[in-house]
């Protein structure tokens, strides 16, 4: 069986679920197919340069389009897409509501009357009504009132490299503002909450670079300052469960006293939710006291695997920029996705509409690309998420199974990527795959769910919530499980379920010390992050407050500490991924080793001081006899 099976830590490189890096492989063939052919078809063309109402490609010669009037125009000279009616946006569509021209230029300023435009397709030879009127009969047409830009027209520059003339001024899209920030009803309100932003951008990215130094520099300290923590965060919830009881028993006393003088249905309904609440308080105070007593010896593991962590981060300096190489490949391809996703919304064969205008639509199979599409962004990204801890679990390994620290490799960040790309990405694509299969269907749920607001019944609500509740605790749960699959495939070479299945013995073994390092370790990292947001909110306060060139300030200090958040978030993620797989190399450490010659511990001084603590608590409860003693072994 596994669990009986030797471990050789960093001895055999082998490699690993290799019919899924096949099966990845052919899938992303099957995602370059889609960008391949949304290309050739002419999307790319049609996004990049833009097209008319009657399908005509700006700037180039076109092919006729049966039916369609004004199809098959030679607009070479005519390389920029102007709409009658910019403004008419349709919401629920998501599209502008208005005929498309090809025009040789923008209107750079103000046209008022149908006489300005004339004179500005005479003076820029710029024709801004239809294809069928010429300029001489633009005053005197009385098409011109269908045919032409709706007036006054706004002024407009070309959006750069999609040329499409778009308007200068944003108060022209005021309904879009509207539904998408509704909490501006005055439009001096968003200008000077923007003039804030723009005149202190400064002041922002300092702030910026404030959040990321102080990331950077918690991960060194916090193994330091991780025992006074836990020690706070044990008082502080002591504190509060019993202060909390206390208050709710006081108000049940005091509201019993005054109950009995008014003796009305009220106060006796409050006094009776009073005497639950405070009874079940009381409850939920004994059973956390109970919890803290029995892990009270386990906690001293969180501190020493905080402390060890630390250390890791001084060996393995390069750990600290993971999040950032791992962030800059997220950009690229979600920024190749979106790409080919504008290219799969222009491509297919031009179809005349209802109102005689051609639009470009899919038939057959190929309008369900867009599916394939969607699951490749979850895949892929997954994917490259779990790249990442791959490679972070390869690097901590071998500092932990690396009894020399001064013989670790010169990059071990870079040895783990080798192997990683050598030996394992068949594991990391079946493992990200696993992720898919179970976020795809919340996706779902979440989306029909969005689709039915206010539609459907209350049981039909709650069914809905309750499944996306419970799909959303497996994924976390699969993702911890992956995640210490990755630690154990990096240890032994073994494949994803081989692997998923050794480390889920040794968490089920080492259950309460899992529950221990996941709730006391969770919380100081959480209460890290509120300390930089805080720390950098407050240096935003002291400099924005100097500041005398802006009228608002709320919304620069919103973007600092959003950012100081995120930035807080990406870094202690590594640094709770470390701790993770410190506790699952410890966990084997201590199962098939004991200390005695040629089965030497591969920890480092402070877990050893903790196991010998350990089996001296051990030893001196088991003099008294008793569970207690049990209780307290290692492993």
């Amino acid at each position: 069986k596994s669990s009986k099976r030797e471990w050789k830590p960093l001895e055999d490189h082998s490699c690993t679920d290799v019919p899924w890096l096949l099966l990845f492989i052919l899938f992303c063939v099957g995602m370059g197919f889609i960008c391949g052919f949304s290309i050739a078809t002419g999307a790319a063309a049609r996004l990049l340069s833009g097209y008319d109402s009657y399908g005509n490609i700006c700037g180039q010669k076109n092919v006729k389009v049966e039916g369609i009037a004004n199809s098959g125009l030679d607009l070479t000279h005519k390389k920029y897409v102007f709409f009658l009616d910019p403004c008419n946006i349709d919401l629920v569509h998501q599209k502008i509501k208005s005929i498309a021209l090809c025009v040789s230029a923008c209107p750079r300023k103000e046209l008022k009357t149908l006489a300005d435009i004339q004179k500005f397709a005479e003076t820029n030879g710029s024709t801004l009504c239809s294809y069928e009127l010429q300029p001489s009969e633009y005053t005197t047409d009385p098409r011109a009132a269908k045919l032409c830009p709706k007036y006054p027209v706004p002024e407009s520059a070309p959006i750069p490299f999609f040329h499409r003339c778009a308007p200068v001024n944003i108060s022209c899209y005021a309904k879009f503002a509207e539904a998408l920030i509704t909490f501006v009803s005055d439009s001096s309100v968003l200008h000077r909450l923007i003039s804030g932003v723009m005149t202190s951008k400064e002041i922002i990215m300092g702030l910026c670079l404030l959040s990321l130094v102080l990331s950077m520099i918690l991960m060194v300290i916090i193994r330091y300052i991780s025992r006074v923590l836990v020690w706070i965060l044990t008082i502080l919830v002591i504190l509060g469960s019993l202060g909390g009881t206390g208050v709710l028993w006081w108000l049940y006393a005091k509201q019993r006293i005054s109950a009995s003088a008014l003796d009305t249905q009220i106060a006796k309904d409050n006094l009776q939710a009073l005497l639950i609440y405070a009874i079940a308080a009381t409850v939920f105070t004994v059973i956390l006291l109970l919890i803290m007593l029995i892990m009270r010896k386990r906690v001293a593991l969180t501190i020493a695997l905080f402390h060890v962590a630390g250390k890791v981060f001084i060996h393995l300096p390069l750990l600290v920029f993971q999040p950032f190489w791992t962030f800059f490949v997220l950009i690229l391809f979600w920024t190749y996705w979106i790409t080919v996703l504008l290219f799969l919304g222009t491509t297919g064969s031009p179809v005349p509409n209802e109102e005689g205008f051609v639009e470009f639509r899919m038939a057959g199979p190929l309008k369900y690309m867009w599916w394939y599409h969607v699951v490749g962004l979850i895949w892929i990204s997954e994917f490259i998420l779990a790249c990442q801890q791959m490679t972070v679990a390869g690097a901590v390994v071998t500092y932990y199974f690396t009894r020399q620290k001064r013989n670790l490799p010169f990059t071990p960040i870079l040895a783990s990527v080798n192997r990683l790309v050598c030996y394992h990405l068949g594991t990391v694509a079946k493992g990200s795959f696993i992720i898919t299969l179970v976020k795809i269907p919340r996706m779902i749920l979440m989306y029909i769910h969005t689709q039915l607001k206010g539609k459907e019944n209350a049981c039909a609500r709650c069914m809905l919530k309750a499944c996306i509740c419970c799909l959303w605790c497996l994924e976390k749960c699969l993702t911890y499980l992956n995640q210490n699959a990755y630690t154990a495939t990096a240890i032994n070479s073994t494949n994803f379920c081989t692997s998923a299945k050794d480390a889920f013995v040794i968490l089920v073994e080492n259950a309460l010390r899992v529950a221990a390092i996941n709730t006391v370790g969770d919380f100081m990292l959480f209460l890290g992050k509120v300390l930089i947001v805080c720390s950098t909110g407050l240096a935003g306060i002291m400099l924005l407050n100097y500041q005398r060139d802006y009228t608002i300030w709320v919304l620069p200090l919103i973007i600092v500490c959003l950012f100081a958040f995120l930035v807080a978030h990406c870094f202690l993620s590594i640094y709770e991924m470390v701790v993770d797989v410190l506790f699952l190399c410890f966990a084997i450490d201590t199962k098939y080793n004991d200390g005695s010659p040629g089965r030497e511990f591969y920890m480092d001084k402070v877990l050893m001081e903790f196991v010998e603590n350990s089996r001296k608590s051990m030893k001196e409860a088991g003099r008294g006899g008793g569970a207690e003693g049990r209780e307290l072994k290692p492993m």
